[in-house]
């Protein structure tokens, strides 16, 4: 699968998609294409040229390594939506380009008005930084990756070690996706052959200045010709330059031009009816798609997952036949915005409210402990997996060093000693930047995100030198984690697809709500001029408490009640049906402000994160950026989520009552 460069929207792709659809179908299984489109731009043109006062033309490509042969298929280097553009200006260097460093350049004096903005790869998405840069004047970003992040400071470069060497550059989509996922023309219904689209020049999420990755052998020539101020310290990277901020004298041109035109997206869907309950849904999926050969992102994550749906298949040959359906997917158009599994999402959005239990995403995965994130209703669950799947390495359960990393991740003292003392494995919240997104912040489905990872290094991450040579080399070498990682969900599938119950528990949701109230509370403190009360989402948290607290009790009777008894009992449907809709309650119709895609009111993307999350984004978001009214309108709408789900809590206990009696 990793065989040649495979981007959504060329031909490529769609020999992957048919690779692993045959593969699902000699498994056994019932598996099909399922094709949706999107506007999906291809370079035409990528020329950056230094004009003075040395000039000096980028590559703007890789080398081909010859210890790697693979690296010489590569696509072009761009971002992806991008807007085309020729622009000729003064440089400025802007750190990492984050909102902050725009602070810190205020109060160097120093405007990026009119200007060509450069930034280093890190400290947040790629997409924020040409956003913020637009949002400040400048006229062109280029994004490179400096050699302190992931190349010769952290270590030997590729071929001889894992990082990235001088030539080697990061490609990805720029796409404005915490206003929405997926196509830039259909916001919120699938993107089909036929369908209505908007106009290019209406779309809320395609870049309005050119745009371009590149590498740190091609950034040195510019930075090297900046002069002005020097930068703060801890703005330098690791070029044997003295960094300054600028303006110029260095000036840059940037030629940009695109083919804007619908290219085709090719899911690959295998389904496992349920025997006894076929309207409920356990989804299990990755992406297929690549920015090159992809070994690592997302080839290593989509491997285990047709491992998964092997072993499935293979207990489907001895007679077992899950309860409930499984659907099992590999998504076309990840890297471009989450174009795939968005479409398909938003194309079944009425069946999958009725019908999905839950979400489980995998994406790329490496050597080192497990990671995992998603809805806290299923953080009992994932600990009890956790504990039955073991570690390649140590032999011991991977919840072990799961939880020692988690308790080494907090600062020493308080907090610290306080993760010693919680024996949970906590779920991280979510925001975006996998395939996650549509299912939790969209249609509000529960979701699980898991992988394996800390040890591999991220040197070649979306770079021609993302190959198997490399993955074997420095990353899980004998493939013994993504084995690993198909047992895991391999192991979910089956509890979450035979339990009479569904295994949800909402404690942990409870405790969760109640962290975030405490730091949001804190967080208000310290605005005076705030007057936000966030006594309303503490009432509704509490009672989400009780709720949870009445229902656990109830729970732990299912373990004694007669199996066969249980699945006769009229009162089971309806009890599973509300717990599969149970994270539907934690949206809200109308979504949050200035981006009305994203309905769930507890986890999103930060406005300007991009991936990184925002707990309760509305009332944090407007605590942060002083909207006040936003702010306590965002209370209102948290504490009635809440609310609502304390009383479906509320009426699955008494379901569960009437099931076990």
């Amino acid at each position: 699968m990793a065989g040649d460069s495979h981007v959504a929207g060329q031909p490529s792709s769609k020999r992957v998609a048919d690779y692993a659809l045959a593969k699902f179908k000699s498994f056994g299984l019932d598996a099909r294409l399922e094709e949706f489109e999107a506007l999906m731009p291809w370079p035409i043109e990528t020329t950056v040229e230094v004009v003075g006062p040395e000039k000096y033309t980028l590559r703007v490509k890789e080398p081909v390594l010859p210890e790697d042969p693979d690296s010489g298929d590569q696509t072009p280097l761009y971002n992806a939506y991008s807007a085309d553009g020729d622009v000729t200006a003064e440089v400025v260097y802007v750190n990492y380009g984050m909102p902050a460093d725009y602070e810190r350049l205020k109060e160097l004096g120093v405007d990026v008005k009119g200007k060509i903005v450069i930034a280093r790869y890190g400290a947040g998405w790629r997409g924020i930084k040409p956003k913020v840069a637009y949002e400040h004047g400048a006229m062109g970003c280029l994004i490179y990756s400096d050699p302190r992040d992931d190349g010769y400071y952290q270590g030997d470069v590729y071929p001889v070690g894992p990082y990235r060497p001088e030539f080697g550059a990061q490609r990805g989509s720029v796409m404005d996706m915490p206003i929405h996922a997926g196509d830039p023309l259909t916001k919120g219904w699938g993107s089909e052959a036929g369908g209505k689209k908007a106009r290019i020049e209406d779309a809320e999420t395609i870049l309005k200045i050119p745009v371009l990755p590149i590498s740190y052998g091609d950034a040195l020539p510019i930075l090297r010709q900046l002069k002005g101020k020097v930068v703060p310290n801890e703005w330098k990277g690791a070029l044997p330059i003295t960094y300054h901020v600028g303006p110029g004298p260095a000036r840059v041109g940037m030629n940009l031009k695109f083919e804007w035109k619908n290219r085709p997206l090719f899911n690959v869907v295998a389904r496992i009816p349920g025997a006894t309950r076929p309207d409920e849904w356990v989804i299990f999926g990755n992406h297929h798609d690549a920015w090159a050969m992809g070994a690592d992102d997302p080839i290593s994550g989509a491997s285990a997952l047709m491992e998964t749906a092997r072993g499935l298949g293979e207990l489907l040959k001895t007679g077992w036949r899950p309860s409930r359906t499984i659907v099992m997917a590999l998504w076309d158009g990840e890297e471009w915005g989450l174009l795939g599994s968005t479409e398909w999402a938003e194309k079944h959005n009425a069946e999958l409210k009725q019908k999905a239990a839950i979400y489980i995403n995998t994406d790329g995965t490496g050597k080192g402990w497990l990671n995992t994130g998603g809805s806290h209703s299923l953080q009992q669950l994932m600990g009890e997996v956790a504990k039955e799947v073991m570690d390649p390495r140590t032999g011991k359960p991977v919840f072990d060093e799961a939880r020692r990393r988690a308790v080494l991740s907090e600062a020493e003292g308080d907090a610290r000693k306080a993760a010693e003392a919680d024996p949970a494995l906590r779920l991280s919240p979510l925001g975006s930047g996998s395939d996650f997104t549509p299912f939790l912040q969209h249609l509000t489905v529960s979701v699980l995100n898991v992988s394996f990872g800390g040890e591999s290094p991220g040197g070649v991450y979306h770079s021609a030198y993302d190959t198997v040579k490399w993955y074997q080399t420095f990353s899980d070498g004998d493939y013994s984690y993504g084995r690993t990682l198909s047992q895991l969900t391999g192991t979910l599938i089956m509890r979450l697809a035979d339990a009479p119950v569904l295994p949800f528990q909402f404690t942990d949701t409870a405790d969760t709500l109640m962290r975030y109230v405490v730091e949001l509370e804190t967080l208000a403190a310290a605005k005076k001029e705030s007057q936000v009360d966030m006594r309303l989402v503490r009432s509704a948290v509490e009672s989400l408490r009780a709720a949870a607290q009445d229902f656990e009790k109830a729970y732990a009777s299912v373990g004694r009640a007669n199996t066969q008894a249980l699945l006769a009992k009229k009162q089971l449907q309806q009890l599973n049906l509300l717990l599969l809709t149970s994270e539907q309650r934690l949206g809200n119709r109308d979504g949050l402000p200035r981006r009305d895609w994203f309905k769930h009111q507890i986890y999103a993307p930060g406005f300007y994160t991009g991936y990184g999350v925002k707990t309760m984004p509305q009332i944090r978001e407007g605590l942060e950026e002083n909207r006040f009214t936003e702010a306590q309108g965002g209370v209102r709408t948290v504490s009635a989520a809440i609310n609502a789900l304390a009383a479906q809590v509320n009426d699955a206990a008494r379901a569960l009552q009437q099931a076990t009696r």
